[in-house]
């Protein structure tokens, strides 16, 4: 028991021997250990002092350069005004020894011209002295006073200058009537110049290439099905004759033959030709051509300028492209006058705008008198006049035909310029050939009646007026005669639009004064 007692004593003490052995062997280690980072403190701390030394000296150095530098610009700027300065100087010296010079010599100038203005005044008093003289003289030898004298001289100059004022005054009216007329066709002249614009030529046919003779079996299609609906729908003549490799669309609408022409072609590069697909392409095609029609009359209205006009009236006019006279485009035909009564309108000093807004919707009938009886002067008045244009436009445009007679002036440039734009060279496709023809025609047709002693094709065709004699034909046979006429020529003669017949039975008694 004892010995076990030692046994344990002799442990602990081990053990408390091994525990303090342990904390003192700890213990001089982190003494070493914080010597040793002490010491490296101190290094660093020292290094960095040293760095920082030799960074405050560079920066030094530095800054001394630095202002070197500085000082060096500023005593350069310096050195540089200075010399400036002086030549200021210098020249300001020399401005006013100039100005001091100048001002001596004007001194000495303005002495002559006082020296002058007196021997002036002495030689005046001199001549008026002679002039008294020479007065009194004259006088004693005419017999006649100044007073007399100058109103003698008076009424005969007085005389003198009314005869060649009234002289004068003929003069200047007969130049006046020939600058009047030569003005006139300057203007015409000048709008014509001013103006100028591309014309199609377009028909009542359109052709349709086809890739291959083939195709035409499948366009008529089985027992005829594809042709008769792509004809009940598009409204049009599909002519399959021995042309090679092409169809012929034929129709009196030049909207509905692009509708056509358009859906056709794209069936022709689809393949597939049958009634749905038909009636699919069409109507494609038919939205196609109302939105490009729609960009044509917004268009138009942007080339002349016009602005307000209602939508239905720009959709009027962009059908207008479709649509020819003589081969002449009647949109560009529209535009063209639009322009030409603008230009004369300023140079006539009228209202620009109206003119040229009539000019632009004058022949809007001609899109819809397919549709509408009547002249399509009237048509397109009443057209303007549903979409609440100013009156004078409706005005101007039922008149450019002489339907009812023009009352403002822009109405009558509206007329004279549509008598322009068709009747310039190369405006229309008509040959000079049967354009000639066709009015001798009309007047031989005049001629053939009884009692008829003129008459005149007017207007590029579109009027013929009739000068009968007085004697022979009274007003009941006038109107009688100008029915027969017009219906001769309904029945003789093709022609476009429509014709004024006009009968004049005039009497004049005529005698000399002498």
């Amino acid at each position: 028991m004892d010995q076990v007692l030692i046994y344990v004593l002799v442990g602990i003490i081990a053990a408390a021997v091994g525990v303090a052995t342990g904390y003192a062997i700890r213990r001089i280690s982190s003494e070493a250990k914080i010597a040793s980072a002490e010491e490296a403190a101190k290094r660093i701390l020292s290094e960095a002092e040293k760095e920082a030394e030799q960074r405050k000296k560079e920066a030094l150095i530095n800054a001394k350069d630095e202002i070197h530098a500085i000082r060096s610009e500023n005593e350069r700027e310096l050195r540089d005004r200075r010399n400036e300065i002086q030549r200021l100087e210098k020249r300001l010296t020399q401005k006013e020894e100039s100005l001091d010079s100048r001002s001596n010599g004007l001194d000495r100038r303005e002495r002559g011209l006082t020296d002058k203005e007196k021997e002036m005044a002495k030689i005046e008093g001199e001549l008026s002295e002679i002039y008294e003289k020479e007065m009194r003289l004259l006088e004693q030898i005419a017999g006649l006073t100044a007073q007399e004298a100058r109103q003698l001289l008076l009424k005969r100059v007085e005389d003198e200058t009314r005869h060649e004022t009234a002289m004068m005054v003929r003069e200047i009216e007969a130049k006046a009537k020939d600058e009047a007329d030569k003005k006139s066709r300057d203007i015409i002249a000048l709008a014509i110049q001013r103006c100028a614009a591309d014309h199609v030529a377009e028909t009542t046919v359109s052709v349709v290439p086809l890739p291959s003779d083939e195709m035409k079996g499948r366009i008529i299609g089985r027992e005829g099905r594809n042709i008769r609906t792509f004809e009940n729908i598009s409204g049009i003549n599909l002519i399959i004759d021995d042309t090679p490799e092409a169809v012929i669309l034929s129709s009196f609408d030049p909207v509905r033959r692009e509708i056509a022409r358009l859906t056709l072609e794209r069936l022709i590069a689809d393949g597939r030709i049958h009634p749905a697909r038909i009636e699919q392409m069409y109507e494609k095609a038919r939205e196609e051509v109302d939105a490009h029609i729609r960009e044509v009359g917004e268009q138009a209205t942007f080339d002349t300028d016009i602005h307000g006009l209602h939508h239905e009236l720009i959709r009027v006019l962009g059908r207008l492209k479709y649509r020819t006279s003589y081969g002449q485009n009647v949109l560009q035909h529209s535009i063209e006058v639009a322009h030409l009564a603008g230009i004369m309108a300023a140079e006539l000093g009228a209202d620009i705008k109206l003119a040229r807004r009539a000019g632009l919707l004058h022949d809007l009938g001609k899109a819809i008198d397919h549709e509408v009886e009547g002249p399509h002067a009237v048509i397109g008045a009443e057209l303007a006049k549903r979409f609440n244009e100013h009156a004078q436009i409706v005005h101007a445009i039922g008149a450019h035909h002489g339907e009812i007679d023009p009352n403002t002036v822009e109405a009558v440039l509206v007329q004279a310029a549509d008598a322009i734009s068709g009747a310039r060279p190369g405006a229309r496709r008509e040959t000079l050939e049967s354009y000639i023809k066709r009015l001798e025609k009309l007047e031989a047709i005049a001629e053939s009646h009884s009692g008829v002693e003129k008459c005149y094709a007017m207007q590029a065709g579109r009027e013929l007026r009739i000068m009968v004699k007085p004697a022979g034909i009274d007003d009941a046979m006038a109107d009688l005669m100008a029915r027969d006429i017009a219906k001769q020529i309904e029945g003789e003669l093709e022609y476009p639009g429509q014709i004024k017949v006009i009968v004049i039975r005039e009497h004049r008694a005529i005698e000399y004064a002498k």
